[in-house]
């Protein structure tokens, strides 16, 4: 087809046609999208092939023409609709123009209606799923979701409105997708954060009306913790992570211990009764404190009407005080929440793995390891941080913000390393499946797609960043003035204090890989080293471009796999309106997420994640690898053999196990998916009051039974499959040359619902 416009057009290059879109830019010529259009509208690819062609000749003629008169000006977008059109009336072709003129205004008609309060509000008032499932931490049927989701459609049509056309439209048309457009742009408000915990304790904060000393008190620790987070998670969205909370803590269980050794020695004779009395009333005092933070964390609402997306980092502690604090937490998850022990959502804990303290037999901390593996086949949380490949990945080591989001080295002026107290600013996402069936088979052209598309994403980070300088301190005190943000600011000094030089990241997210690979190499492609290095190579482009806008800008521009949990849905679904059910790729209703293997598939743990290992080095602002299990509550060895693998391979592994329970029957296990949700298997029943289903969302956990989500993610989770072998492992590998190491001792597969 090239060569046919290139002969049409009497032109040595194609390229050289450039078009003038209505958003103001300007853009090399695609016969694709031009052919697109007709067949569209034709609403047949094979029965009128001919009249296709014969009509995209013609109007391809007749630019030429116009091309020629003035051979230095780009061809108006409106000229080439309007040839178009009169090709098709010209030729008798009536029914193709007035259905191509209705796709045009059905085009228009949703750009309006996205921008249009009103008709979002029907939306909401409908209950249409996209408005009220968007987000599986929101209760939809609760006031205060109910008013966030209104303040939500006002929010998003203005800020539609304020954003760059072209970058508008790229993300109605579902090229991008702008997340959390209901707080940013029209609120210049930041994403995930790490809170520097440490200094606000230390230093003291207020809120509200209150000056906030330094705790006293382990329990007096916790309970201001919870008010931290409820109050940052009020002044951004996204999550809210405290990382190293076990060595946070430890300082202030100390002075429990020293006030209990006071009480002690005033009634009690002999230094080691003393000491023994200490300890365990510190140890009560540990536990009550922690089971009341995970109390009050659940059981808060923010202003966007959600519980506080919280995530504590933990592990790495090895005193007396840091080990109850771990301890404790994996104890009061195990326990479960309420007098029906129900699993919690929040916080979403993170335990770090790390050799020398915890990983193997003879390290000090192994014993809390093993409780960490126990609660993961109870609880499906703690997923793990490898300590030596996060350093390696990001450059230094930390928690996630939120589920995924990592921030790269940093240092202050004296040279010292920070990492709490930093934040994200946002994040875009590319829909790579779209670039690949436009590009159709041809990755020279996909590569061209994929440039032209990450300018558009440039445009909206860019803006994004300089929406969010615009904030002052005032609008976010507990952030910027009170120390949540380490560098506590001045009522006159600009945020950009905290953002600029690299201190801040913005993320440059992606969704499908799994389906760009089938679209050039077929729905198997995970074996072949070619497609393997294909999509890899996507990844590598994009964090080159990311780098180069980095050095250019000043801001940390880091590749990000996208949770996606509405995306996965929304690019689909817009996809598969626009290309029709393709195999492997739209007809399943939902996108695969980040570099994810296809989760329809079964290979074991060891192979999936050998397969996923290459690409976080070039997504290190956001990745985590996850494995889904059979039943592993009587066989926590089988999955401390993934872990010890997955050790020197990944950075950060999630756990996917069945743990849903009914109080009907008593059932525990997976419930089978409905439709509607989920129901139990033995006796059938789905109603949240009397059952407790919990699925990984993306890269959090959530009640689907509660708090019900988009129909993509519903279906991506109905398609997993368990990653297993049908019999005992017997995996050899080699690290870095040291002697293959053999697992004979797990069990995998049905064997291990058979065990008692």
């Amino acid at each position: 087809m090239a060569q046919a416009v290139q002969e049409i057009l009497h032109l040595d290059s194609f390229d050289q046609v450039k078009v003038h879109k209505r958003d103001g830019r300007t853009v090399a010529f695609d016969v694709d999208k031009l052919q697109q259009s007709i067949i569209k509208a034709s609403q047949s690819k094979q029965a009128e092939t001919a009249d296709i062609n014969l009509i995209l000749h013609q109007v391809l003629a007749n630019l030429a023409d116009i091309q020629k008169a003035n051979p230095n000006d780009a061809i108006e977008v409106t000229t080439i609709h309007h040839q178009l059109v009169q090709v098709l009336q010209d030729q008798n072709f009536n029914h193709i123009a007035e259905t191509y003129l209705a796709n045009r205004q059905v085009a228009e008609e949703r750009f309006a209606n996205a921008t249009n309060i009103q008709t979002r509000m029907q939306g909401l008032i409908n209950k249409a799923q996209d408005v009220v499932n968007e987000n599986a931490n929101k209760d939809s049927k609760v006031f205060n979701t109910q008013r966030d989701l209104t303040a939500g459609i006002v929010s998003k049509a203005i800020g539609l409105k304020m954003l760059p056309k072209h970058v508008a439209n790229a993300h109605l048309k579902g090229d991008i997708h702008i997340h959390d457009l209901d707080y940013n742009p029209y609120a210049p408000m930041t994403n995930c954060s790490l809170i520097d915990l440490e200094n606000m304790f230390s230093n003291g904060f207020k809120i509200g009306n209150a000056e906030v000393a330094s705790p006293k008190s382990i329990q007096t620790a916790a309970a201001q913790t919870a008010q931290i987070i409820a109050n940052v998670a009020s002044s951004q969205y996204g999550g809210t992570t405290v990382d190293r909370i076990d060595e946070v803590l430890a300082p202030y269980a100390e002075m429990n211990y020293k006030k209990n050794l006071a009480i002690a020695r005033e009634w009690i004779d002999g230094a080691k009764k003393q000491e023994a009395f200490a300890k365990s009333r510190t140890k009560k005092d540990i536990h009550d404190a922690i089971q009341s933070l995970e109390y009050e964390i659940n059981t808060l609402y923010t202003s966007q009407g959600q519980t506080p997306f919280t995530t504590f980092g933990f592990g790495l502690g090895t005193s007396w005080y840091e080990r109850e604090i771990q301890k404790a937490i994996f104890d009061i998850r195990i326990e479960g929440l309420g007098k029906e022990k129900r699993t919690a959502i929040f916080p979403k804990l993170v335990f770090t793995l790390k050799r020398g303290v915890n990983l193997e037999p003879k390290d000090p901390n192994y014993d809390i390891k093993q409780l960490a593996l126990t609660c993961a086949t109870q609880r499906m949380y703690p997923d793990v941080l490898m300590y030596d490949k996060i350093v390696e990945l990001t450059g230094s080591f930390k928690a996630p913000m939120g589920c995924r989001s990592f921030l790269q080295a940093w240092q202050d002026k004296h040279g010292q390393e920070v990492n709490s107290g930093r934040m994200n600013l946002g994040v875009v996402s590319l829909n790579l499946p779209r670039i690949a069936l436009e590009a159709k088979g041809n990755q020279e052209r996909f590569f061209s797609i994929l440039d032209e598309r990450l300018d558009i994403m440039a445009d909206a980070l860019l803006f994004r960043i300089n929406r969010v300088k615009e904030a002052k301190p005032e609008n976010a005190p507990i952030l910027y003035m009170h120390g949540a943000f380490g560098k506590r600011l001045n009522e006159d000094e600009p945020v950009d204090l905290l953002f600029n030089q690299k201190r801040s990241t913005i993320s440059m997210g992606y969704i499908g890989l799994y389906e760009i690979g089938t679209a050039f190499y077929g729905p198997n492609w995970e074996s072949n080293p070619d497609a393997k290095d294909f999509t890899l190579s996507v990844l590598k482009t994009m964090k080159q471009k990311a780098d180069h806008l980095g050095d250019t800008y000043g801001y940390h521009f880091s590749i990000y796999s996208t949770p996606a949990e509405s995306l996965t849905d929304r690019f689909c679904e817009l996809d598969l309106e626009k290309f029709g059910p393709i195999s492997d790729i739209t007809d399943k209703e939902y996108y695969t997420n980040s570099f994810h293997y296809d989760v329809r598939k079964s290979p074991t743990p060891f192979e999936k994640l050998e397969f996923e290992k290459d690409y976080p080095q070039y997504a290190s602002g956001g990745f985590i690898h996850y494995c889904e299990y059979p039943n592993m509550r009587q066989n926590p060895k089988a999955l401390e053999a993934v872990w010890d693998f997955a050790y020197d391979r990944v950075g950060y592994l999630g756990t996917n196990t069945p743990i849903d329970h009914c109080y009907e029957c008593g059932f525990d296990g997976d419930f089978e998916p409905t439709d509607r949700g989920f129901k139990c298997p033995q006796c059938g029943n789905s109603n949240p009051k009397t059952c407790d289903v919990v699925k990984r969302t993306c890269g959090y956990l959530g009640n689907p039974q509660q708090r019900p989500m988009v129909n993509g993610r519903h279906k991506e989770i109905s398609s997993r499959t368990k990653h297993l072998s049908q019999s005992r492992v017997n995996t050899s590998f080699e690290a870095d040359g040291e002697d293959a190491i053999v697992y004979n001792e797990p069990v995998w597969g049905d064997q291990i619902d058979d065990q008692p």
